[in-house]
């Protein structure tokens, strides 16, 4: 993979301003030149894209990052794929592969066109980048949000209950769980699991949405 710049990171929510990670522990790949150079090899290149893969996904992870671009120039998260020390960047095409490769892992998912809510939208489109170049970064799928989702209300006796989506994200009954915070489309994926399972129903508006759990 080349070093020509491209790739932006786009997010919708991190961690609360108190809650900042410490900085990311690169691994030791990301500080060789070749690391961001296409190998031309195809088994080396599976492992390369192994290494990027695991790397998106233990950076977003860490970061609280649920949506990247793949323009990532000017944002805080741009060392992802730019190692300024080396003087090299992941190419825009090879960046795409990359996340190609993760889609087919179950691991990203191109962002749908015109999906979004509040902030989420709004962010991704100032970035700049091309909707076909916003993927959901998968560290958690909505199958794995939805169990950890499934379980709190069980440990909570939340059965029956209704409550806001916001609720579920920004309450203080949530502050404390992996999902608080969650970014509000992913959340809606995750509930959405839930609901073919008969789980959960969700009703209301857009704006002013209730799950109500079985």
């Amino acid at each position: 993979m080349s070093s020509t710049p491209t790739p932006t990171t786009t997010t919708t929510i991190t961690n609360p301003p108190s809650q900042q990670p410490p900085p990311f522990d690169f691994p030791r790949e990301y500080h060789f030149p070749p690391f961001f150079t296409r190998q031309t090899n195809l088994t080396t290149h599976h492992s390369q894209l192994e290494k990027w893969s695991s790397l998106v996904l233990s950076y977003a992870r860490q970061h609280r990052l649920f949506r990247l671009s793949l323009s990532y120039d000017g944002t805080p998260y741009e060392d992802l794929f730019r190692n300024r020390k080396l003087g090299r960047s992941l190419r825009l095409s090879d960046a795409r592969q990359v996340f190609e490769f993760m889609r087919k892992e179950g691991r990203a998912e191109p962002v749908a066109t015109g999906t979004g809510t509040g902030n989420a939208n709004a962010n991704a489109n100032a970035n700049g980048g091309p909707a076909g170049d916003l993927y959901w970064v998968y560290w958690r799928t909505p199958e794995e949000w939805a169990a950890l989702v499934e379980a709190w209300v069980d440990e909570t006796a939340q059965k029956g209950a209704v409550l806001t989506l916001y609720e579920l994200t920004d309450g203080e009954a949530t502050r404390g769980t992996e999902f608080y915070g969650l970014d509000p489309d992913l959340l809606q994926k995750a509930l959405q699991v839930l609901v073919k399972r008969g789980k959960a129903q969700i009703f209301g508006q857009e704006d002013q949405q209730g799950v109500k759990f079985f």
